[in-house]
């Protein structure tokens, strides 16, 4: 039976900062799914290693080795029909907890092959790491000769441009993941990094991986279409700006109408997470609230909402999830705004969407929230 294969020295995926040096390596998969369980195969054959560690919350496609739910002692399957076996050599962690990974490595540092996670938990409602903490993970991953890959299904090609969100936030991992937005849309995906690591994929190593339509010709031309478009215009100036003014523009209604909500997001993302509690107010008769982070959570510890705004897949979880999904999202779909239906997953601003979409989304927020 004869299997596509396509290994590229440069590829789409070689605009990634993390990817753009010397013996670097791009394969191409069939889906985000697709790159993310390939991440992980070469990642225990090449340290010769079982365990994967991967963030509370976080999303790595539909396979067994990371459909796990549960902490660092306790792991079990997140969906029925996976055997618990599976559980057994994945490890979650919460994100932004660097405690919790350094106890983690020290208990199960020789048996730990990666470290999987999205440097942005954007699957679950948007959480920015913490000052340090991508830099952390970098840190221990190198000092136990485990790798670090990072999930940009979501963020690659959207947060830091062309760079990533490896380079808007400075930390180079071994191994990245992309999703269908390396084929402009069409099914597809990239694993790309080192290329040690990334020979070790069959045919010139021993670690299987295969599909009849990677790297499929259709694909791959969409996707170098986009990307090179993406690169020649303002693409990520204009849909930068746009996002930026809307979160701008639902933090100041939430100041005045729902201090307690959080405006989480960057470059073109968005989200409000109905977070429970919020920033104090002063003491003026306006009531207006102390400094937040007016363009989107940044985790500053100078803001006035850092110690409640989210952190980790869990305060996300801890949000009035049942509000979005019961009231918010349909009032908003009702006026014609089209938002993800839970309070979990990301939302974007297009290179379709016109300044005049953001001002009405604006609206619409104002008569909702």
């Amino acid at each position: 039976m004869w299997r596509a294969r396509t290994w590229v020295a440069v590829g789409l995926a070689g605009f990634a900062a993390g990817e753009v040096r010397a013996g670097g390596m791009t394969g191409f998969v069939k889906s985000g799914t697709g790159g993310t369980g390939g991440g992980g195969r070469p990642a225990r054959g090449h340290a010769g290693r079982d365990k994967i560690v991967v963030m509370q919350g976080g999303y790595h496609g539909a396979q067994e080795s990371t459909l796990v739910e549960g902490d660092a002692e306790h792991t079990m399957p997140s969906s029925p029909g996976i055997p618990p076996s599976f559980a057994d050599y994945t490890i979650p962690v919460p994100f932004n907890d660097t405690g919790a990974i350094e106890d983690v490595f020290e208990a199960h540092g020789d048996e730990i092959a990666a470290v999987l996670t999205e440097p942005i938990l954007a699957n679950t409602g948007i959480v920015h790491p913490i000052d340090g903490y991508l830099e952390r993970l970098r840190e221990l991953t190198e000092a136990h000769d485990a790798l670090l890959i990072f999930d940009e299904v979501i963020t690659g090609f959207r947060v830091g441009g062309l760079q990533c969100a490896q380079g808007k936030f400075g930390v180079t991992p071994d191994v990245t993941t992309f999703g269908k937005i390396v084929g402009g849309g069409f099914p597809g995906g990239a694993i790309g990094g080192r290329a040690e690591i990334i020979r070790e994929f069959t045919p010139s190593g021993e670690v299987f991986q295969s599909g009849t339509f990677s790297g499929h010709p259709v694909t791959m031309a969409a996707g170098y279409e986009y990307l090179t478009y993406a690169a020649e215009h303002d693409v990520y100036d204009h849909v930068n700006r746009l996002a930026d003014r809307l979160r701008r523009g639902i933090t100041d209604i939430l100041a005045d109408r729902a201090p307690s909500y959080t405006v989480v997001g960057t470059d073109s993302m968005f989200k409000t997470v109905f977070t429970r509690r919020g920033a104090p107010v002063d003491g003026n008769s306006q009531g207006d609230a102390l400094d937040v982070c007016a363009g989107g959570c940044r985790q500053r510890e100078s803001c006035a909402k850092y110690d409640h705004c989210p952190k980790t897949g869990a305060d996300v979880g801890d949000s009035e999830v049942e509000r979005w999904e019961r009231i918010f999202w349909q009032e908003l779909k009702d006026r014609g705004i089209f938002l993800t239906a839970t309070q979990f997953e990301s939302q974007f601003v297009s290179y379709a969407h016109p300044d005049e979409d953001i001002e009405g989304t604006l609206e619409a927020y104002k008569d909702i929230v």
